[in-house]
Formats: C-alpha cells, sequence, structure tokens
C-alpha cells in the first residue's frame, strides 16, 4: 500500500473505533471502563490518517514545483530517472491483498457479533474465585444479587448471608449434556476473549422447557451444597427456585462485579 492507502485504511480503523465507542456495540469486545481508551484510539488514528494526507499532497506539490523548476538536460535526466523509477515500480508491484485488511474494519462496522453464550460457558470451567469480602445487602425482598455474587456468597460464605432471604439473580440458561440446567454470566477480566462463565446449578421450580441461551430472572433460595464443574472441578453452588421468568439480553450481557 502507498502512503493514500494507508491514510484510509488508518481512517476506517478510527471511524469504527469511534462508531463502537459511541454506541452499545463495544459492549460486545471490550468491558465498560475502556470505553474512554476506545474513542481516545479512534481520535487518534483519525488524526494521523488527516495528518498524513496533509503531508503527502505537500510533498507531492513541492516535488511538482521542483520539476517545473529543472530545465534542459535536468529534464532529460529527470525523465530518465522516472523512467526508471516506473519500471522499477512496475517490477515491484505493491501487493494488492493488502487490501484485505479492509475486510475486518467493515465486518467491524457492518457487523454486532453476539455475545458469549452456553456454548462457551459449557467448555469453559467455572472462573468463580473468593473474594476478600462481601458487601452489605439491599433491604429489598428479594433481594437482587449478581450471579457472581451470589455464586461467591454461596460457595465461599456458605450462604451464611443468604440464609432466610429469598434473591432475584439475572442471567442466560445453559445445559449441560444431561439436561441439567445452569444460570451463568460471562465474566470480564479485560475484553471477551478473555471471558469465562461463571455458574450457578438451578433445582426447584423450573419453567418447563428450557432453551439454552434464554436470559431468565431467576428468584430463589439459598441451597446448602455444592457441585463441581466436570471441566476444571471448580465449585458450582445451587440455587432453589421458587419462580422465573424470561426477559430480553441485558444491556450490558457480561458481568465486571467479579473484578470490583
Amino acid at each position: 500500500m502507498n502512503r493514500q492507502a494507508q491514510a484510509a485504511v488508518m481512517f476506517l480503523l478510527g471511524a469504527a473505533l469511534l462508531h463502537a465507542g459511541a454506541t452499545d456495540l463495544y459492549l460486545r469486545y471490550v468491558k465498560a471502563g475502556l470505553q474512554p481508551l476506545l474513542l481516545a484510539s479512534g481520535a487518534v488514528l483519525i488524526a494521523a490518517a488527516v495528518a498524513t494526507v496533509w503531508y503527502e499532497r505537500k510533498r507531492a506539490r513541492a516535488a511538482q514545483g521542483t520539476a517545473h523548476a529543472a530545465q534542459g538536460t535536468e529534464h532529460a535526466a529527470h525523465g530518465i530517472e522516472e523512467g526508471t523509477e516506473e519500471a522499477h515500480a512496475h517490477a515491484h508491484p505493491e501487493p494488492r491483498i493488502s487490501w484485505l485488511l479492509v475486510l475486518p474494519l467493515l465486518s467491524l462496522i457492518l457487523v454486532a457479533p453476539p455475545a458469549l453464550g452456553s456454548y462457551s460457558a459449557l467448555r469453559s470451567g467455572t472462573a468463580l474465585k473468593q473474594p476478600y469480602g462481601y458487601g452489605k445487602l439491599s433491604t429489598s425482598d428479594p433481594v437482587p444479587l449478581s450471579v457472581v455474587d451470589y455464586a461467591s456468597r454461596a460457595a465461599y460464605g456458605h450462604g451464611g448471608s443468604l440464609h432466610g432471604r429469598p434473591v432475584r439473580v439475572t442471567g442466560f440458561l445453559a445445559l449441560d449434556r444431561g439436561g441439567a440446567p445452569y444460570l451463568v454470566r460471562m465474566a470480564l477480566n479485560c475484553c471477551a476473549a478473555d471471558a469465562q462463565p461463571v455458574k450457578i446449578a438451578l433445582t426447584g421450580k423450573l419453567p418447563p422447557v428450557l432453551r439454552p441461551d434464554a436470559w431468565l430472572e431467576v428468584t430463589g433460595t439459598y441451597r446448602p451444597g455444592l457441585m463441581r464443574d466436570p471441566v476444571n472441578n471448580g465449585p458450582i453452588p445451587y440455587l432453589k427456585v421458587v419462580s422465573a421468568r424470561p426477559v430480553p439480553t441485558p444491556h450490558d450481557p457480561y458481568d465486571e462485579t467479579w473484578n470490583n
């Protein structure tokens, strides 16, 4: 690619980053806290592309002025040199395959990838980690909890803060090969590439039809005991379901609470 083409690719990449950062699209790739850096990166790339175009046009005008000022044998020598350069350029053409770099940019702008779901969750071990401590529970009834918060309290806090308190947890449904249901949320360290599942095993009054990847708001109570994830032997706590209802996919499908 010549400099003009490189500037065009940089401009498209910057525009794609700004488009993703200014909409909800970026949440499919990175955690919410990285939005300012994403927008800043897009702005820097666009500025670099504009600067490259300006510099190349300035250099081209300077070269044109020098050519017009040359006389006599200088014109002849310049013609010979141009012929040599043109022959050299034809002998070593720029690879057109480099334009394929534009395809990922177009896919970023035109296609929004789905969030990771049950397929990824069942092939990865639970990423549940023991927290340093637990925050105070809400006085609401039922208590709203994230999948990570409930799982941490149930697995490592032995349900001490959950006894006698109905809870409400939202996640997507995953079914293992035996049909056992899990409520899952994918947790992020940085971006979707490092997303790992946190799982809750469901028991009790389950819906008659269980559809993988469907988002559910589950109301239930703590049930003692743990099962072990067959992938990494990590702890998976139980939740006794009292009621469950389908809900739309949330604005941010990933859970960041395990890093807070």
